[in-house]
């Protein structure tokens, strides 16, 4: 009862856990239970609940009390979308009486809670009391800065037809003004005369617009808080980080408020919250999709890319705004996009010594399933140099152009900043013109290894050291936990390379079970191509 699929075979289950506490005879009309409501079937809906004056439901709305109240409640509610129950708590309240707080995890993303009183009658249990917390829904301010039903009406026609998307506040929409995550900015920013090619491409293909989601300040940061307008939620892990600095369109994503979100990778911030909360996170080849209306952070290294609950719809995505055919304003001079990679992989022996010890172990067992498959790749390990010679260039030239970038509207508006971006924009005020020239020189050598490493492989790691740290971590904690992460995630970056976070991994976390994201970096050009291969490997490793 508890295993569903994804849209793709193999791209992401869900387990139950918690099963075996239950007695047997509850858990059994906990499953009927299940399919009643998942079938929308009235009649054994109202079996499952107590008779009488007493019983009671509640969610958001309010408070129903008894039976006959909750039926007629029922008959206009409509069916619950597709959902898979994650994990059960069972507690025995007295002899026949129980509690049962259950996870569900919905198909189209999102999670809801179930509190639930069940009491036995003769050989019948039955629910006596329940509570409801569905998905969260949208304005979540924390997640949208502004948000419609839609917002903006794509074409009503196209590949991308009904899905929704959530853009992050660093594009242009016409009519709009770009936030950059801060009000004083957002305040002080122009009114957009056009909408940035990107998002045009989406709405062309039939996708609408959902809502302007928030970004980390700048865009300078990995963790995905941000102290004007508070942290977006993790959809996969409650009461963790988000990851960032793409926080409000991965969690709209994640917590099932729209379909594809469309955001920025400088250092990591397209996988890094994909990897936080089990998305499918593509991060493109450095200039393969025009930045025109983008606000820029370090243009050596920005790009554009999306945020997806399943690699299905990323593949929609990337055959349309990769293709000639679809896209009006993409590059022509990446050639391999549609192209095969060969079926064979590399794992950089310095990621997995920069790695935790359980997403370690995970990525092995995950090789090691992929290995005695009935069509098993080449799997190698191979080096890609020192980790921090990699992250010092980046930040010297990522640093020297985020200054020139923002520089004088800092100096502007003292203050106007969180502290721990003030920090880094006053590192980056401080990078000499010296220092940014050997950086840049590194960066060559740098990338001429990576392209060399990646002409007849695909690099295979883990995207970030392990799950996302707590909310409640501060300070120094989540600076250490931001520096680890970076040394991973720069490499694609100074590359200029495509690289796709998949969610493959689990591992235990103080929070639960917490998910981990497999990376794939490709040579430059091969981006769609790439996202073919990451479906290929979900399947190969899947249950």
């Amino acid at each position: 009862m508890t295993d569903v699929s994804a849209q793709d075979a193999g791209e992401g289950r869900a387990h139950a856990v918690g099963v075996d506490t239950v007695p047997a005879g509850l858990l059994e009309a906990f499953e009927a239970y299940e399919r009643a409501i998942i079938a929308n079937d009235l009649d054994a809906l109202d079996a499952a609940f107590a008779p009488g004056d007493e019983t009671m439901r509640g969610d958001a709305a309010g408070l129903l009390v008894g039976h006959d109240t909750i039926s007629a409640f029922r008959g206009v509610r409509g069916g619950v979308p597709a959902r898979t129950i994650e994990r059960i708590e069972y507690r025995e309240l007295a002899p026949d009486v129980a509690l049962l707080v259950s996870i569900s995890r919905y198909v189209g993303g999102g999670t809801g809670l179930q509190t639930q009183v069940w009491q036995r009658f003769d050989d019948r249990w039955l629910i006596t009391a329940a509570h409801v917390t569905p998905r969260a829904q949208a304005l979540d301010r924390s997640v949208w800065r502004t948000v419609g039903d839609p917002l903006w009406q794509g074409a009503w026609e196209g590949p991308l037809e009904g899905l929704t998307v959530a853009v992050k506040d660093l594009f242009a929409i016409k009519g709009y003004r770009i936030g950059a995550g801060n009000p004083t900015y957002l305040d002080s920013a122009r009114v957009e005369p056009t909408t940035a090619a990107a998002v045009s491409d989406l709405l062309r293909a039939g996708a609408s617009l959902r809502g302007i989601a928030r970004t980390d300040e700048f865009a300078y940061s990995v963790a995905g808080d941000n102290a004007h307008y508070g942290t977006p939620p993790n959809g996969a892990l409650p009461g963790a980080l988000p990851g960032g600095s793409s926080s409000g369109p991965a969690s709209a994503v994640a917590t099932g408020q729209a379909q594809i979100g469309l955001a920025t990778d400088t250092a990591g911030s397209i996988r890094v919250p994909a990897s936080y909360q089990g998305l499918w996170g593509l991060r493109t080849t450095h200039g393969l999709v025009p930045r025109q209306g983008l606000l820029p952070l370090a243009q050596t290294f920005d790009t554009i890319g999306w945020l997806t609950r399943d690699g299905a719809t990323m593949q929609k995505i990337v055959d349309w705004c990769l293709s000639y055919d679809g896209s009006e304003s993409t590059e022509s001079v990446f050639g391999e996009s549609g192209s095969d990679l060969p079926w064979s992989f590399a794992v950089p022996t310095e990621m997995l010594e920069s790695v935790e010890p359980e997403t370690r172990d995970a990525l092995e067992a995950l090789l090691g399933v992929l290995g005695e498959g009935a069509e098993a790749p080449a799997v190698a390990e191979t080096s890609v140099g020192d980790l921090d010679e990699y992250l010092g260039a980046f930040r010297a030239v990522q640093g020297a152009e985020a200054w020139r970038n923002n520089g004088a509207w800092l100096r502007e508006h003292t203050g106007a900043v969180a502290p721990a971006v003030a920090e880094r924009f006053r590192v980056a005020s401080e990078v000499t013109a010296e220092t940014e020239s050997e950086a840049r020189a590194t960066i060559e050598a740098l990338r001429a290894r990576l392209h060399d490493a990646t002409s007849n492989t695909v690099l295979i790691m883990p995207t970030v050291p392990g799950p996302a740290p707590m909310r409640t971590h501060r300070g120094e904690r989540v600076e250490a936990v931001r520096a680890a992460t970076l040394r991973m995630t720069t490499p694609a970056a100074i590359g200029g390379m495509p690289s796709i976070s998949i969610p493959l991994l689990t591992v235990p976390s103080n929070l639960g079970a917490a998910p981990v994201g497999v990376s794939l970096i490709s040579r430059p050009g091969t981006d769609i191509a790439l996202v073919r291969l990451a479906r290929r490997l979900a399947r190969a490793v899947a249950p």
